[in-house]
């Protein structure tokens, strides 16, 4: 266990925004997490993984707590199943590479996705039709403040749209150390999303390593450098509608992508929404929206939480002035 005091959290999030934490403890195992969740006690806490889906706000007056809990290994293996073990703090691509190299189906298309594997079953992580929870059938790790320890089927988890019980019930409650995905040996592929399958066929067809390669090049032709521009990848939720008021938008806009959910409901792409709004490419002072994929919002270099919040807001204003629908924010703001 690694603890620092009165540290910069810039490193520790991929906005890259510079405020400090009071307190900030590195779980290496376990029995660490045990630990800290034990005597946590009263105050403010914040569980933070990779911080790849994060806005801080301010400087935090109470304990970060980060687990670091590695490992990744087939712990049953039953016919066309293969359950694998992972531990909260290995990188999740990480996971998806050693999931693909061991001819695992089930996660490949959310290669390249930013953060650690404990965020996985709290943000229900999904891309290209695919969403974690699909997945995971088993969460692991202590209560803070008791140390209680849980496990949670993935039934338990209660997934949703980038929802899950530790963003209700158990907000701010649990820690994650290790996460159950239920993986195949042979499965389908899903290739319906964006341009996918055309880079798949490029490539020479259908295989776990194609179809992961296409997604990660995909994504690098939309996705800013770290390096150069802060941001935690998709800033709000693709919003969902009637199928009726879908209809009714795309009479005004014949080029609208949709996607049917199947239940009298619409998916519509909020990249386009935010794009057909005027905004991909815009700044506004320190921060601003990708010129390359519009749900993307961006720290164009030394912007707080304020100046993306405000990009934010005026995006979201846009977009409901356009069209009439409310953006909702899929990154976590932290005040």
């Amino acid at each position: 266990m690694h603890i620092y005091n009165n540290v910069s959290l810039r490193s520790y999030n991929t906005f890259g925004i510079d405020v400090k934490a009071h307190c900030l403890v590195e779980c290496e195992n376990v029995n660490d997490v045990e630990m800290i969740a034990r005597q946590s006690g009263d105050g403010r806490k914040l569980v933070l993984g990779g911080g790849s889906n994060v806005l801080l706000m301010s400087d935090f007056d109470g304990i970060v707590i980060c687990p670091k809990v590695k490992g990744c290994e087939i712990i049953d293996a039953r016919g066309n199943e293969v359950i694998v073990r992972v531990g909260s703090g290995v990188v999740w691509d990480d996971f998806v590479a050693y999931a693909v190299a061991q001819g695992l189906y089930g996660v490949e298309n959310l290669s390249g996705i930013p953060g650690n594997v404990g965020a996985s079953p709290v943000q229900n992580v999904g891309a290209y039709g695919m969403e974690a929870g699909q997945s995971i059938c088993r969460v692991e790790g202590y209560m803070m403040g008791t140390g209680e320890r849980f496990a949670l089927s993935g039934s338990d988890c209660r997934f949703g749209y980038r929802d899950s019980i530790f963003k209700h019930e158990l907000k701010g409650m649990a820690i994650v150390t290790t996460v159950d995905f239920k993986l195949y040996k042979d499965a389908p592929v899903q290739l319906g999303y964006g341009p996918v399958k055309a880079a798949v066929e490029s490539m020479g067809g259908v295989t776990l390593q194609n179809v992961r390669k296409a997604i990660i090049d995909i994504r690098n032709s939309k996705l800013p450098d770290p390096a150069v521009e802060g941001s935690a990848g998709s800033f709000f939720k693709n919003p969902e509608v009637d199928s009726s008021f879908a209809n009714e938008i795309e009479q005004k806009n014949p080029n609208m992508p949709k996607y049917d959910l199947g239940n009298g409901m619409v998916k519509i792409p909020a990249g386009w929404l935010i794009e057909q709004s005027g905004w991909k490419g815009r700044v506004l002072g320190k921060a601003g929206v990708h010129d390359k994929q519009a749900l993307v919002l961006v720290n164009k270099g030394g912007a707080t939480g304020s100046d993306v919040m405000n990009v934010a807001n005026e995006v979201s204003k846009s977009v409901y002035e356009k069209f009439g629908i409310r953006l909702e924010m899929e990154v976590c703001r932290i005040d």
